[in-house]
């Protein structure tokens, strides 16, 4: 069984069969290998893993910690006591039939090991970032290593940022040839509150609703570099450009309700243009802080020359791992809403896509498993490479995936109706 791709106007021939392992002549399924199991999105993506049958093997640095946390489980699994930071020491471990799935973030200063180790063996690798950042450089730097190695890189496989990919992949496919510009906007809303997609989030919901990782994530991410797709001038091809976070507000006219979002550097920059070629533009948004948004974001556009300094990039990063709250655990009735909408070369509306699902850290868990037992299969066909999820998976698959992980598409027009 050969699978075929053209990666840099070369024919790769990636032969799946060759690299699995092989009993009695028929094909396995691959190993799924789980980095970060005992932490609190990798207990996640454990728990529905094993939900699907499924029995990864647990990767990481301490052998007592992973033991006891398939105990908990009541289960036994097979167990590997590693530096999941050094890049020897996975590529050691790692085989061409691996299915990699990490959780240990922040993945800018601990992630590359992983996605390197995988992309050098062959292995398929997803990963829990919501790092834009960390997902540019795996897309610049690895994706000619992973497609002649016949591996599929596919990071921020999860909240982050799944959804846009696919609310934004069903916009332009609706919108069709037209459509030049898309921008999907991330929303996190409360079950038992009336119609969910009726309801808007506060500044108290983007504490109580957030682990103490995630908000120490999106402090520091204040203080990164990020990036946007568009043209960098008039007359230009559109391109991915450095643009810092937070630097644009825009807003979503959904379900009678208007929200706003603050631009963010996510995957939709990176994959969406590689499927709809004719896109001149990709905005992304984060739109957790209801009506804090535009004042927040206005601080940090007074706050980012600040930002240039080195020194103040590490007190940040130094005052984010001291926020309050750190055992904290989120509130139980969060939910997710994600919008996107294509646009024409004016500006004009063709089409929106909108999509409900559980919680941001429910859904990452779901969505890794699924990815991870997909690609897992002996007939499984992924695009090798370095990619977004619409290019990895296709549209169609990735579109079932995300259901089997509760992520439904929604009408804003029966909301406003009732």
């Amino acid at each position: 069984m050969n699978d075929s791709w053209s990666v840099g106007g070369r024919r790769v021939v990636v032969r799946c069969r060759d690299a699995l392992r092989k009993t009695g002549g028929a094909v396995e399924k691959r190993r799924i290998v789980l980095l970060g199991a005992t932490g609190y999105t990798g207990q996640r993506v454990l728990r529905e893993l094993l939900a699907r049958g499924e029995k990864p093997t647990l990767v990481g640095r301490s052998r007592t910690r992973m033991a006891t946390l398939a105990d908990h489980f009541q289960v036994e699994l097979p167990v590997t006591e590693v530096d999941v930071t050094s890049a020897a020491d996975l590529t050691r471990l790692l085989e061409p039939s691996d299915v990699v799935v990490s959780t240990v973030g922040p993945f800018m200063r601990l992630g590359m090991a992983t996605v390197t180790a995988a992309a050098r063996a062959g292995a398929h690798y997803f990963d829990s970032t919501g790092e834009g950042t960390f997902a540019r450089r795996v897309l610049l730097e690895l994706d000619s290593v992973a497609a002649v190695r016949g591996a599929t890189l596919v990071p921020a496989f999860g909240y982050d940022y799944v959804p846009g990919n696919l609310a934004g992949a069903l916009a332009l496919t609706r919108a069709g040839e037209r459509a030049r510009h898309v921008e999907t906007g991330y929303f996190i809303t409360r079950s038992g509150h009336g119609d969910e997609l009726l309801y808007r989030s506060t500044l108290r919901d983007a504490y109580t609703l957030t682990t103490a990782g995630t908000r120490q994530t999106l402090v520091s991410a204040a203080a990164e570099d990020g990036f946007a797709y568009r043209s960098p001038r008039p007359w230009a091809a559109a391109r991915v450009v450095e643009e810092r976070p937070a630097k644009r507000v825009r807003t979503f006219h959904y379900g009678g309700v208007k929200r706003t979002a603050m631009t963010v550097p996510g995957t939709e920059h990176l994959g969406l243009p590689e499927v709809f070629p004719q896109l001149e533009s990709v905005e992304v948004g984060l739109g957790w802080l209801g009506r804090w948004t535009r004042p927040v974001q206005i601080a940090a556009t007074i706050q980012a020359p600040l930002l240039r300094s080195a020194k103040v990039r590490a007190a940040l990063a130094r005052w984010s791992e001291r926020l309050p709250g750190s055992q904290r655990e989120p509130d139980p009735d969060g939910r997710s809403l994600v919008i996107a909408v294509a646009r024409d070369g004016h500006g004009l509306p063709l089409a929106t896509a909108a999509l409900t699902g559980p919680d941001p850290y429910e859904m990452t868990g779901s969505l890794l498993a699924w990815g991870a037992a997909h690609a897992a299969q002996p007939d499984a066909v992924l695009r090798p490479g370095a990619h977004g999820p619409v290019a990895a998976f296709g549209l169609d698959t990735l579109r079932l995936g995300a259901a089997q992980a509760e992520v439904h598409e929604v009408d804003g027009a029966t909301a406003r109706r009732r």
